[in-house]
């Protein structure tokens, strides 16, 4: 019940409009974006676009879709938008963005929005990578990928000490709903790799018995929290030598493509209903990223914070907000570690590039 209450006065708050997008002087400088073809992704790449960066990487799955994404910020007037592929739910295509930013990329990363994600599954589905796609999607090679693209970022920040690079993770309200903290997780989850656990058959099946009425949204809620801890994770370790911000974010309850395939029967006219009551439209959702990626930055007009005050937090409607209390009990922070540790260990058996950087950063 409690929960309920949190998530109502949640959308509630949704009610009081959003101020108007961040704004600053891009010039000179790169920015990724992934999942940037639609929804609050391209609406975050064309709001940087009319910053001046020096490019702006609209990382795709499908690159038919990116290409159409990019012809309407050309209309706006902007002409360094490009298109990479990047399919997340394949590790192979996240070392291949990365091998092509190595030869294509210039060597400058300024800003990394970690935003693509797939919606929940009703059925278990498992990438060829052996995980569960809900889980690789929005949790495991966003974490992958920020890892590859860190060495770009530390080469920024030493080369343009004016600048302080930052990654963001998108997250969600909904990490409050996260099913981590149950008993029935904790007998799963207690597993000695904690991922595998995650993305088994046996913790799905299980979601679906706890749940009277099962919701496979449990597993979005699950990766929310997980982007949330490698954010702070990543932070605290990058926080011991360079200056760049990580944080993640949550856009708030947004229009979105991601519901397209769970809008049907009755959850489909709540969706209905909430959209026309209480949702941000894609754009509105998109200056929660903006405002995660420039708060507090040099570069920001009329900017007055110290921006180191933005590493490692969780943003919501523009502020910086409490995470869950499963979150930041000691429980949830063993927690952080163990996946971090997982995801680390992953990504380095993975690509030598990342064991290799690893080693010397982290």
């Amino acid at each position: 019940m409690d929960q309920v209450i949190a998530n109502l006065f949640a959308l509630l708050r949704q009610l009081k409009p959003l101020p108007h997008v961040l704004q600053a002087d891009l010039t000179g400088k790169v920015v990724v974006v992934t999942g940037a073809n639609t929804g609050l992704g391209f609406e975050a790449a064309k709001h940087f676009a009319q910053m001046n960066p020096k490019k702006v990487i609209l990382a795709c799955r499908s690159e038919e879709k990116g290409e159409q994404a990019v012809q309407k910020i050309v209309r706006t007037g902007y002409m360094r938008a490009e298109v990479w592929p990047l399919d997340l739910s394949s590790f192979d295509s996240v070392q291949a963005f990365a091998d092509r930013f190595e030869k294509e990329g210039g060597g400058r990363l300024d800003i990394l929005v970690e935003n693509a994600a797939v919606a929940p599954l009703e059925s278990y589905q498992k990438t060829k990578d052996g995980y569960m796609t809900t889980v690789q999607v929005n949790a495991l090679a966003s974490s992958f990928h920020s890892l590859l693209m860190l060495p770009h970022m530390i080469r920024t920040a030493e080369e343009h000490p004016e600048t302080s690079p930052r990654i963001v993770f998108v997250s969600s309200g909904l990490h409050e709903s996260s099913t981590l903290s149950t008993d029935i997780s904790k007998e799963i989850l207690a597993q000695s790799n904690f991922i595998d656990a995650l993305s088994s058959l046996e913790y799905f099946n299980q979601m679906w018995v706890f749940h009277n009425d099962p919701d496979p949204a449990v597993h979005t809620d699950n990766s929310s929290v997980l982007n949330i801890f490698f954010a702070r994770a990543l932070q605290t370790r990058l926080s011991k030598f360079c200056p760049i911000v990580v944080n993640s974010v949550d856009p708030g309850y947004c229009i979105s493509d991601l519901r397209r395939s769970i809008v049907s029967g009755p959850r489909g006219w709540l969706f209905w209903l909430m959209d026309r009551l209480v949702a941000y439209s894609s754009e509105e959702g998109s200056r929660s990223l903006i405002h995660a990626a420039l708060a507090g930055n040099k570069a920001t007009i009329g900017a007055s914070e110290n921006e180191t005050k933005y590493k490692g937090v969780y943003l919501s409607t523009q502020k910086i907000a409490t995470v869950s209390k499963f979150a930041r009990s000691e429980a949830g922070l063993r927690l952080q570690e163990t996946f971090w540790n997982d995801m680390v260990q992953i990504a380095s058996e993975r690509d030598e590039r990342v064991a290799r950087f690893v080693k010397t950063y982290l």
